[in-house]
């Protein structure tokens, strides 16, 4: 039976498999499906020691979609100033981009299950975890886009008085419809098919805000 007494050397480790094992469970069986016994039994510890490291299973949730929407909205921000940094090409920085953002990375498989969890069960989950979600998530990436929209309307190779709205209709126009019909990477799109989606959208959006 696992022990309940977790040492000092022992607490990071102890705490990362907690939160691997929640990553897990809650991905295949969904928020309200997991078990804080489900997920002691994955990590291999008591459910006292999970308690002992997060509150109920709501901040257990919380806290490892939390940590896995920051890695993912770093790694977004970082494709967005590689790409729209100072480009020779606006079209093909924007396609460039739009074709990285929709590509599934290694290692954030576990993290697109916690959104697809997010969408099936908004009407069940916490008002907390789903506002979090979207500061450190969508939005974050977003504010990103937007500083360098700004920058391009700055430089006459855009027209977006307002940079904000045009960063949301870059990702609804580019990327939405590539989520939406790969399930948010569950059933990853024929690459032909994607760049045909994602070069539709980088011509309406040019449409809208061309430089003029």
């Amino acid at each position: 039976m696992p022990s309940d007494t977790v040492t000092r050397t022992g607490r990071p480790a102890k705490r990362a498999a907690i939160d691997a094992a929640a990553r897990t469970v809650f991905g295949r069986e969904g928020y309200t499906g997991a078990s804080v016994d489900a997920i002691a039994a994955e990590a291999g510890v008591s459910k006292r020691t999970i308690y002992n490291h997060h509150q109920d299973k709501e901040r257990l949730f919380l806290a490892v979609l939390g940590e896995s929407t920051r890695a993912v909205a770093e790694y977004q921000r970082a494709l967005v100033d590689r790409h729209l940094t100072d480009p020779d090409d606006v079209r093909a920085a924007l396609e460039g981009l739009g074709h990285d953002l929709t590509t599934p990375r290694e290692g954030f498989g576990e993290h697109f299950a916690l959104v697809r969890i997010i969408f099936t069960e908004a009407s069940r989950l916490p008002d907390e975890v789903l506002a979090d979600w979207r500061s450190q998530g969508p939005q974050h990436t977003r504010a990103r886009l937007g500083e360098h929209f700004a920058a391009w309307t700055a430089a006459g190779r855009i027209h977006a008085p307002d940079p904000g709205l045009a960063a949301t209709h870059f990702v609804q126009l580019v990327t939405m419809e590539v989520y939406e019909r790969s399930f948010h990477g569950a059933r990853p799109l024929p690459r032909q098919e994607a760049e045909a989606l994602i070069s539709s959208g980088v011509e309406t959006f040019l449409r809208l805000y061309g430089g003029r």
